[in-house]
């Protein structure tokens, strides 16, 4: 079935991209030169492979660095036979990067202009200065637009399709709205943090939203913690699912429980996740007096 985001048309580029690539890769005479669009053509296949409708994104630090690096070092190496590729400094400041790599690709990208000086005339390369730094405003504006749609677009919707998984700062409403809940209906309510790898944290919370009910929303709250609210009818009920839960979840990750009554600071429960060394720790509800 095709993705309404377009995703097959994208993959089909890309493999496109890279098999030109690969041509002027063989048709080189230079071996750096080979080398580099080697490198292009294996950065541009893998991720041929790896876009999908997912919330997985193959975009790591040192992944979106290695296009800007690659483009320069075809820039610096054969300048005369790649000087057309210096455009492509605005398309690949469109991509979703933070704005550190995006300062990173503009310094790389105002190094390989100035180093085209002694091969094009004063005013060809002056001109071209012009032209690129315009092509980069529209790329950068357009880039710096699609982040801040993104950003509005997590703050009020789940952070993947299908899947009840809401960003972080929905916990903090619906703490206050589950507190309100246990009072009225006697019902026992705890938060279940989850700290684990950047790379383990997906599938941990696609096999978390899995074995929680779905009136149990899960939260993404940063790139290695995730929080459940579990709701019990009572506290032996509650003890008994967790129990279940943790046992069907990855051991390597570390859990800390805090029934809603001893539930203060949010941000503190993180911190003292952050630090925790057991595996599991937990705040019962304080007794009744």
């Amino acid at each position: 079935m095709q993705s309404k985001y377009k995703v097959g048309l994208m993959r089909i580029n890309l493999v496109v991209a890279a098999g030109l690539a690969a041509g002027l890769a063989l048709a080189s005479e230079n071996l750096p030169d080979a080398l580099l669009l080697g490198l292009a053509t294996a950065w541009l296949g893998v991720t041929a492979t790896q876009v999908e409708l997912s919330h997985r994104h193959p975009a790591t630090i040192p992944w979106q660095l290695l296009p800007g690096l690659l483009l320069a070092a075809l820039l610096w190496v054969s300048p005369e036979r790649h000087l057309t590729w210096l455009w492509a400094w605005a398309i690949l400041l469109m991509l979703p990067q933070p704005r550190w790599i995006l300062g990173f690709h503009t310094l790389l990208a105002a190094t390989s202009w100035w180093s085209l000086r002694d091969l094009l005339g004063l005013e060809q390369w002056g001109l071209a200065g012009l032209l690129l730094a315009g092509l980069m405003l529209l790329g950068l504006s357009r880039s710096l637009a699609l982040q801040a749609l993104r950003r509005r677009i997590r703050h009020r919707a789940r952070l993947v399709p299908a899947m009840a998984l809401w960003p972080g700062h929905q916990l903090h409403h619906d703490v206050q709205q589950e507190r309100h809940r246990a009072r009225q209906e006697g019902v026992h309510v705890e938060l279940l943090l989850l700290r684990t790898s950047r790379w383990r944290l997906w599938r941990l919370a696609e096999r978390l939203c899995d074995l929680t009910h779905r009136f149990e929303p899960c939260y993404r709250l940063d790139r290695r913690t995730l929080g459940v609210l579990l709701i019990s009818t009572d506290a032996d009920q509650a003890n008994a699912r967790r129990q279940a839960l943790l046992a069907s979840l990855d051991r390597r990750s570390r859990a800390r429980v805090v029934a809603l009554p001893r539930l203060g600071s949010l941000s503190r429960e993180r911190r003292a996740l952050a630090r925790q060394t057991g595996p599991l720790e937990i705040k019962e509800t304080a007794p009744h007096g």
